[in-house]
């Protein structure tokens, strides 16, 4: 008789803590009597039946890394058009008698998750984004090492612009969510803050506060721009040529998505990881786990995909008025 076995994967950009989701779904299968197996590089480990056994020493001292030692990727053969990704994912989960599939990803993640699901996989997500952009989530694995990473580069680029009378314009990352800019530019005491969610006059929002500043004596300046925003080198360029401070644009980039996760990082990681194996012990599938009002919660896929996300407007108009 084959063993019941369950598999579970990291996809998408790697975000930390996702390490700790993968040791939480080891532990808790194995303690209710499951087999695991462990999917490399995401959907494509599925494609190419890449997968290896985990067991409870395989994911020992993993807690604290960054990363996923899962590996990640982006598949557009998985995605295919005609659904043929999804059919040989399948059946690659078939052959190894998976009876259930943890998926650790964002959006376009769990979308893969819900067509195995109706290949008959039953398949459970997991939220791991740095962005926080999961509508379905108030908060996401990698959310919180993310900002702050950002926060302790922030604190260091402030010594030397500080040093210097200048002017920094940090970008952060946020394609089209700005809460980890809104966050880290609270946090450092952002002369302003640039998000894709809020229109922005750059004289106005900008340039005219710093010149009040400096008017009230200050002389160093921080600006956040989320990366969906865009541009950092000409802002920098337009604040230089309007209010004469020397100014450096600085983009931050994927060193956002590396280092040891935060405690709360590995604690949502871990409260996930064995939250979707009960699910699956329940018979669930098609369904992700999301943190919502402190509390860790399951949802169907669809509905969780379809919810329209929302942007906290109080927040940014408190920065304002912190930063004056």
């Amino acid at each position: 008789m084959c063993a019941k076995r369950i598999a579970v994967l990291t996809s998408g950009g790697d975000a930390p803590g996702m390490n700790a989701a993968v040791r939480a779904v080891t532990r808790t299968a194995i303690a209710d009597g499951y087999e695991v197996l462990g999917v490399v590089r995401g959907y494509n480990g599925l494609l190419h039946d890449d997968l290896i056994p985990l067991d409870i020493r395989s994911v020992s001292d993993k807690i604290q890394l960054g990363g996923t030692f899962l590996y990640s990727a982006r598949s557009k053969e998985f995605a295919a058009p005609d659904g043929s990704g999804f059919k040989k994912a399948a059946e690659t989960c078939r052959k190894h008698d998976i009876v259930g599939l943890v998926v650790i990803g964002g959006d376009g993640s769990f979308m893969g998750a819900s067509a195995l699901s109706r290949e008959g996989i039953p398949t459970i997500g997991i939220t791991g984004t740095i962005d926080n952009d999961i509508s379905s989530s108030d908060y996401t694995i990698g959310y919180d090492t993310a900002m702050n990473t950002a926060i302790d580069l922030i604190d260091k680029l402030r010594d030397t612009t500080e040093s210097h009378d200048r002017c920094s314009v940090v970008e952060v990352m946020g394609r089209h969510c700005g809460d980890i800019a809104l966050n880290v530019g609270i946090a450092t005491g952002a002369i302003a803050i640039l998000v894709p969610e809020v229109e922005f006059d750059l004289q106005k929002d900008v340039i005219d506060r710093i010149k009040a500043a400096q008017a009230n004596r200050k002389k160093h300046f921080i600006v956040v721009v989320a990366e969906g925003v865009g541009h950092a080198d000409e802002i920098a360029k337009q604040i230089e040529k309007e209010t004469g401070v020397e100014t450096r644009a600085t983009i931050l980039g994927h060193v956002q998505r590396g280092g040891s996760p935060t405690l709360r990082d590995r604690l949502l990681g871990s409260q996930c990881g064995y939250k979707a194996v009960k699910l699956l012990n329940e018979g669930k599938t098609n369904r992700v786990v999301v943190s919502r009002d402190n509390k860790i919660v399951d949802l169907d896929i669809q509905e969780a995909l379809a919810m329209p996300r929302t942007f906290d407007n109080d927040l940014y108009e408190m920065a304002k008025v912190l930063s004056n």
